[in-house]
């Protein structure tokens, strides 16, 4: 079984460190063969792309943008009369996607406006985002992967609109396009659901990117929490899993001081390196 590899969440990694750039150096020489980010957009991608460069690493993953934040918003996918603007931060997240090089887009799906019943809007939400969907799945084509990634209604954001892998799924088998699949952030899923080991066997086909944290403090996996990492790892590379784990992840101290539980891996799996 290959083992798993590791890409440096950017948004949440290295915070003592001011700008992108910056970061992906400090990634590379952490040791990370890949970094993700969320939102790229406040620096330009020849520069994000002449760091990555640099640092031997490759981005494997952006958010499309969230939206007006003053506003509340968090994703434009699902949000009626949204359209438009979520088409047009696609077509931004695809120009960067294409300049750096990067497969992946999560396709943010929003959060349920503010004052409404969720219930009473699911239906309506659930409509703009399969058409939401389908126009970016033509969009992405064959050179690029949409995301639907589930975010925990209970701690992280209680407004969002796509919360468990079964509604996430669910949207996916609608829309039946084979560019469109799951993000699966463990943090999320085990918040919302439990049941991580049944719950991993079934969705993990569709599966694109996986994302990790303990429960419930989203520190470091070595973290105290509710989560056994070891026997997870070993679960996703006895299930054949072959995309990137992404450490999303707030550190509780130094950065590269709580990667100990990442070399830990590396060195017992024969990562290159696991004795730096």
């Amino acid at each position: 079984m290959a083992p798993l590899r590791f890409s440096a969440n950017l948004s949440w990694l290295f915070p003592e460190l001011s700008g992108l750039p910056a970061r992906v150096r400090a990634a590379g020489s952490s040791g990370f063969e890949a970094v993700e980010v969320a939102w790229p957009y406040a620096e330009t991608p020849e520069a994000l792309a002449r760091a990555a460069r640099e640092a031997g690493l490759r981005l494997v993953l952006i958010n499309t943008p969230p939206g007006d934040q003053e506003k509340g918003e968090m994703g434009l996918g699902a949000v009626p009369g949204r359209q438009a603007a979520f088409r047009e931060g696609l077509e931004q997240a695809v120009r960067y996607a294409k300049a750096l090089g990067c497969p992946r887009i999560h396709l943010m799906a929003g959060r349920v406006p503010q004052g409404a019943d969720r219930i009473a809007v699911k239906a309506e939400m659930e409509a703009v985002f399969l058409e939401n969907l389908r126009h970016a799945a033509g969009v992405l084509a064959q050179d690029l992967v949409g995301l639907l990634e589930p975010i925990n209604t209970r701690i992280t954001d209680p407004q969002y609109f796509l919360d468990t892998p079964q509604q996430a799924a669910a949207i996916l088998q609608k829309v039946g396009r084979p560019n469109l699949q799951l993000q699966m952030d463990i943090f999320h899923w085990q918040i919302m659901d439990g049941n991580l080991t049944g719950n991993i066997r079934e969705f993990l086909p569709i599966v694109g990117h996986v994302q990790v944290a303990q429960v419930p403090g989203r520190g470091e996996p070595s973290s105290p929490g509710e989560l056994n990492f070891p026997y997870l790892f070993q679960l996703l590379e006895d299930e054949g899993y072959k995309g990137f784990v992404g450490c999303e992840y707030q550190p509780r101290g130094d950065t590269v001081e709580g990667l100990s539980w990442l070399r830990s891996y590396w060195d017992r799996r024969g990562h290159p390196e696991a004795g730096q």
